[in-house]
């Protein structure tokens, strides 16, 4: 190599060709890299002090359109660095590898501007469902659905416009797509279904991530964490995963509890027969305890307190309300509260709660054999053999008379036959 032909620096602006020095074109495709490296290094600084200004401002685009680029940029600034000099190589080489440089370089310009864009996607999804962001955050079923839509919308049309940067005709793939759609749609019928499933939670939106819902036609039962274009997964509460095919929610009745507006306390209360007078005491002190309570919704809500039932050893009223909140733990903390200003208040007015009683009569047997013996005087007109005056087992009154009747017969019997 020839290194003094390095002292004339205006070779070095010359685009390097078959005849250029080798000492020439190697520091040239040198100096290409390090000033890609370089420039790299000070495009992330200056996009980190912009960051930095950015982040004190309320405006969510901003962030989202920095840090989506962020990466991309880089990207980008080595396709070009890398490009030239694989460009200068092409100009002092006869390798064939270098023929592709120009296609490879639209391809990765297409990508990476697919890949900007879904990034930006992404960051306003994720922005817009904070709370710390915005004052209202967008439902995040809706946000994720419109962000799924968009990023497919993005890589279709960046997979059409490399096919055509290749040199395939869209309006094939088009045609072949339009003919082979009916097969494919056939073939993956269930997976269509389910996307379509997927869809309808989409749009009806029956319920969202973070819900609790269950099915009575299946044991679905659980909190919602993610919907997926195929499967939701929801984990149950003895927090194992249950992943549901969307197509299933097309055709189950489905049951939302985490809408609901309030949560029902609906008792049945017994007290003793013995307490019936204050009864209605009882009910009009419970009816207005619930009426007071600060934590029950009685005003746009049903409120029933009544003397309802009699029982077999108790008379039985029922209370029907409802609490203000809806939440499950907050809610049996209520329902113990009202359960024992219950129990106050049946004890004030001198009563008991009943618990089950019964009472057994006791009827004492008559002396069967006796009348059975004075029946059979009255009918023979003579006296009943005599009887030994030991006593008799105790047996029922059934076997106390075929008893009788089996020894009368047998004295018969030997009678005749004398």
């Amino acid at each position: 190599m020839n290194w003094q032909t390095l002292t004339d620096w205006r070779q070095l602006l010359e685009w390097p060709g078959p005849d250029t020095d080798t000492v020439v074109w190697l520091t040239q495709v040198f100096a290409v890299v390090f000033l890609t490296v370089a420039t790299n290094f000070i495009l992330m600084r200056v996009i980190d002090i912009i960051d930095h200004f950015s982040s004190k401002t309320q405006n969510l685009w901003d962030d989202a359109l920095l840090e989506a680029a962020r990466v991309p940029v880089r990207l980008l600034l080595w396709v070009v660095g890398l490009s030239v000099a694989a460009e200068m190589l092409q100009s002092v080489s006869e390798s064939a590898i270098f023929e592709y440089v120009a296609e490879v370089r639209r391809v990765a310009f297409i990508a990476i501007i697919a890949y900007f864009l879904t990034r930006l996607v992404t960051n306003i999804e994720t922005n817009l469902v904070n709370p710390d962001r915005v004052k209202k955050p967008m439902d995040k079923t809706t946000a994720n659905a419109v962000g799924k839509l968009l990023r497919i919308s993005v890589l279709i049309t960046a997979l059409l416009i490399i096919l055509q940067a290749l040199g395939y005709s869209i309006s094939g793939v088009l045609a072949f797509g339009g003919v082979g759609g009916i097969a494919v749609a056939y073939a993956a019928k269930d997976l269509l279904a389910n996307f379509f499933g997927g869809m309808m939670v989409y749009l009806d939106k029956p319920f969202k991530v973070g819900e609790w819902v269950r099915s009575p036609d299946r044991s679905i039962e659980g909190t919602v964490e993610h919907i997926g274009w195929r499967l939701t997964r929801i984990r149950t509460f003895d927090q194992r995963p249950l992943y549901v095919p969307n197509s299933l929610f097309t055709t189950v009745v489905l049951e939302n509890p985490s809408r609901m507006l309030n949560r029902r306390i609906n008792e049945k209360i017994g007290i003793r027969y013995d307490d019936w007078q204050v009864m209605p005491d009882i009910v009009a002190a419970v009816r207005q305890m619930l009426i007071d309570h600060e934590d029950m919704e009685t005003d746009y809500r049903t409120l029933i307190v009544n003397f309802d039932h009699y029982g077999d050893s108790y008379i039985e009223f029922f209370i029907y309300t409802f609490t203000k909140t809806t939440d499950w733990v907050r809610y049996h903390e209520i329902k113990q509260d009202v359960l024992m200003r219950i129990m106050h208040i049946v004890n004030d007015h001198g009563a008991q709660f009943a618990f089950p009683t019964r009472t057994l009569h006791m009827h004492t047997e008559s002396n069967y054999e006796g009348d059975a013996r004075e029946a059979d005087d009255d009918e023979e007109g003579e006296a009943p053999p005599a009887r030994s005056a030991a006593p008799r087992a105790p047996g029922n009154r059934r076997d106390r008379r075929q008893g009788w009747k089996g020894e009368q017969d047998q004295e018969t019997g030997d009678d005749d036959g004398e």
